[in-house]
């Protein structure tokens, strides 16, 4: 016979359950067991059904032309659809293209990869803890133990404009653990990284990064920020929650999925490196990445087994971060998609 308390047991279980299964974002559940369409153009288009405003995917596969594809609205207001060239804000994919000109600079003796912040920037000593033990190696792996400055709250509403701005969001900060003995993606990293590559170079490093990656690449759609280009080439952005468009917000580098896909296939063969210059990149960096601000969504990845770059775009960001966990769905379905055709 069953006891009393098991049946207790078991209904509490079952109330959990039921609980548990109604906060299920079941568009997630959706998306994820969905039949798998036969093109990524056919994917694409359901990103749209599932709420995406726009979606660019870019791939290049060894031995085969490019393939473009795009869905949505380039400009939902004015009804312009997604176009697979338009620039595209690619927020912290940028990282990569940083990593690669601290890389090249070390490999100069220009930089070293184990001053700190206080041999590089003395001015910080006191305004951030550590400075004498974090390395310009701790700052490039998100190993430094210094507050995120973007976390800082409402910085989205209203995002600082310089260094000394978004500095002061986090001076006197505890650091969030010592230097090296955790990993925390940490945008204030790359902001000090910028800093001591500008104060080496005597000029902006964009314009290092355009000579050392983007010209030996023939690169001519990536940019360095929204005012160098023409903004109606921009793709549109939306945040749920958020009425207007978000293209004419500045954050930083804007480029084609092409060029980011170019660039990054570059990278993971390491056409552009010395052979000094690959094995300092692969001791302090990834070889992919993603990037997120308001109203942007980019993804950029190699796919070793399949000799396949896959960089998708997704124009539309919410506060919960359920549009992210949403693209990384749809990305998955697309290589699902682009190794069923390698195997057919």
């Amino acid at each position: 016979m069953t006891s009393r308390k098991t049946i207790v047991v078991r209904i509490l279980l079952f109330v959990g359950t039921a609980i548990s299964l109604f906060f299920v974002p079941w568009l997630l559940v959706k998306a994820w067991i969905l039949p798998l369409p036969d093109t990524v153009q056919e994917q694409a288009d359901e990103a749209i059904g599932h709420g995406f405003d726009g979606i660019i995917v870019y791939v290049d596969q060894a031995d085969q032309p490019p393939q473009y594809f795009a869905s949505g609205w380039h400009d939902r207001d004015a009804k312009i659809p997604a176009k697979p060239d338009a620039l595209f804000k690619i927020a912290s994919i940028s990282k990569l293209y940083d990593a690669v000109a601290v890389t090249k600079l070390v490999s100069a003796g220009r930089l070293s990869l184990d001053k700190t912040i206080a041999e590089y920037l003395p001015e910080l000593v006191g305004k951030i803890e550590n400075t004498d033990k974090i390395t310009l190696r701790l700052l490039v792996q998100h190993r430094s133990g210094i507050p995120n400055f973007t976390d800082a709250p409402g910085f989205w509403a209203s995002p600082t404009e310089t260094f000394e701005e978004s500095l002061a969001l986090i001076a006197g900060m505890p650091a969030n653990f010592e230097p090296g003995e955790d990993y925390e993606y940490c945008n204030t990293n790359y902001l000090l990284i910028n800093k001591i590559m500008d104060d080496e170079l005597g000029y902006g490093n964009f314009q290092f990064i355009k000579e050392e990656i983007l010209v030996p690449l023939d690169l001519k759609n990536t940019f360095g920020s929204l005012i160098d280009v023409n903004i109606d080439e921009v793709m549109s952005g939306y945040h749920v929650g958020y009425p207007h468009d978000l293209k004419g917000n500045d954050h930083g580098m804007h480029a084609t999925a092409e060029d980011v896909g170019t660039f990054l296939r570059a990278l993971n063969t390491g056409s552009f490196f010395t052979p000094e210059e690959q094995e300092i990149y692969s001791s302090i960096y990834e070889y992919k990445h993603a990037g997120w601000v308001p109203g942007y969504q980019s993804f950029a990845e190699y796919y070793e087994d399949i000799d396949v770059v896959v960089v998708a775009f997704y124009s539309t960001t919410d506060p919960d971060l359920y549009n992210w966990n949403l693209s990384e769905i749809i990305n998955s379905r697309i290589v699902k998609i682009l190794r069923e055709q390698e195997s057919s």
